[in-house]
């Protein structure tokens, strides 16, 4: 959101993270979520099913946090749109402070045509301040025509449409290496109960059981918000990613409770608390998978996106690393989803027709096929995906229909849930170093997010 995602995301509804509760819906460890199957035609040609405009002779620019293999994926759908229409476009990573690195563009009188932002929250916030604009009715028409109307209303601000949801994320996996497990014994873990008990074993085999990147607060929201949604149940989720229940709610203090016996046990995070507070996300991945034979951890959790970095950290998808969903820790496995918004800040003909060209299957394809990517778009073929397990992540995004939830930082004020070393980064940054104080970081919590929320 880090890769991608990940970074954080307030239309404040009760469509907010995937009602996928069950573990059963996706089916993930017959093989990895990557590209080297050799399933579908990696080069196949996009369909071309909207019309663009003419642009020879403008120019745009578009920026996201996407780095490394997603920025080379991206500008692959960004070349497209280019030979489409004349335009020249050009790219700039936003890095992790989506709204901090716009807002400064747009203090300079210089922003961006076009951002693709990570949080539900910053959306709004650059609609209500006048920096994003309502998409055109040629998009308006893309987006009727391609995506649920659950989608369609996270990308909107006071009944207006502003965004294009382009990548979605499912965030509920866990990612292994299976020499790791062989050698410990270990199994795939369907509880929390479960995944303590393999932990313990693969630690007890001598490899460090899980790697945290806790350098990047958004991937400890992410493990708050797996537990939070399987123990306390999506109607408690609903509440607290609307601030109207307080952080220093008993759900809280058991989920953080819970959390605790991963993040306070001895011997099973790699590198140990320090270590994982020094981890940042991609190199969290390298940990379990640049040396596949003996890695420096067995686990690593995040979402479908990871995939990209298992790849690039050389380990083959579907034999070294394969992948699980996250473990039930109430009565039903969590499926908490993400995903990343385009939004104009320039209302130009050529902001409008990327953000048509983005609403479109023409774009989703490109990336689809390249993996490491999921769509909301009903309209992509599900073949385009370089394999089975990628298939089915995506169908299960699809068949949520309306009926889904969204990663809850990514709803929230940015400044609580989408900047980096404040709010509810920084809160479960602490807790990370300090699990024992449960209660007081319950409280720092609610001060940071009454004063985000202004409740």
């Amino acid at each position: 959101m880090l890769t991608s995602l990940r970074r954080k995301r307030g239309k404040r509804s009760a469509r907010a993270a995937l009602a996928l509760c069950s573990a059963g819906a996706l089916m993930l460890t017959a093989a990895g979520c990557g590209t080297d199957s050799g399933e579908a035609d990696s080069g196949s040609p996009p369909p071309v099913t909207v019309k663009l405009p003419n642009l020879k002779g403008k120019q745009l620019q578009v920026t996201a946090v996407w780095t490394g293999t997603e920025q080379k994926n991206f500008t692959k759908v960004l070349a497209e749109f280019e030979k489409r229409t004349g335009a020249k476009v050009s790219f700039v990573p936003s890095g992790d402070d989506m709204a901090g690195f716009v807002g400064s563009k747009m203090a300079g009188g210089q922003p961006p045509d076009v951002a693709l932002v990570g949080q539900v929250g910053v959306l709004r916030e650059f609609a209500q301040k006048g920096w994003a604009k309502p998409v055109n009715d040629a998009t308006k028409a893309e987006l009727a025509k391609n995506f649920s109307k659950g989608w369609q209303e996270l990308g909107s601000y006071k009944g207006k449409q502003y965004g294009v949801y382009f990548k979605v994320s499912n965030k509920s996996l866990i990612w292994y290496n299976t020499s790791a497990f062989a050698y410990a014994g270990a199994k795939e873990a369907k509880t929390w109960k479960e995944f303590l008990a393999q932990a313990q074993l693969i630690s007890d085999s001598g490899t460090e059981p899980v790697s945290v990147g806790g350098a990047d607060g958004w991937t400890l929201t992410d493990w708050f918000e797996n537990v939070y949604l399987s123990q306390a149940g999506p109607e408690k989720y609903d509440l607290l990613a609307q601030h109207k229940i307080k952080w220093t709610d008993p759900s809280v203090k058991q989920a953080l409770t819970t959390l605790a016996e991963l993040w306070g046990a001895k011997g099973l995070l790699a590198g140990g608390r320090s270590g994982a507070l020094q981890t940042a996300f991609p190199d969290s991945v390298v940990k379990a998978f640049s040396n596949a034979a003996e890695p420096d951890a067995a686990m690593v959790f995040e979402g479908d996106f990871a995939a990209a970095n298992v790849s690039d950290a050389g380990a083959q998808l579907g034999s070294e690393a394969k992948v699980f969903p996250f473990p039930a820790v109430g009565k039903t496995a969590p499926v908490v989803t993400g995903g990343d918004v385009a939004v104009a800040l320039k209302n130009s003909e050529a902001s409008q027709a990327l953000l048509t060209f983005l609403a479109s299957p023409d774009a989703a394809h490109i990336w689809a096929q390249a993996g490491g990517f999921i769509s909301a778009n009903r309209k992509l073929d599900l073949s385009v995906y370089p394999n089975e397990p990628l298939r089915k992540i995506a169908k299960a995004v699809i068949a949520a229909g309306d009926n889904f939830r969204f990663d809850m930082s990514d709803q929230a004020p940015a400044s609580f849930g989408g900047k980096p070393a404040q709010g509810e980064w920084k809160a479960l940054q602490d807790f990370l170093k300090n699990p024992k104080d449960v209660e007081g970081i319950q409280r720092q919590l609610e001060r940071d997010a009454a004063k985000a929320y202004r409740n």
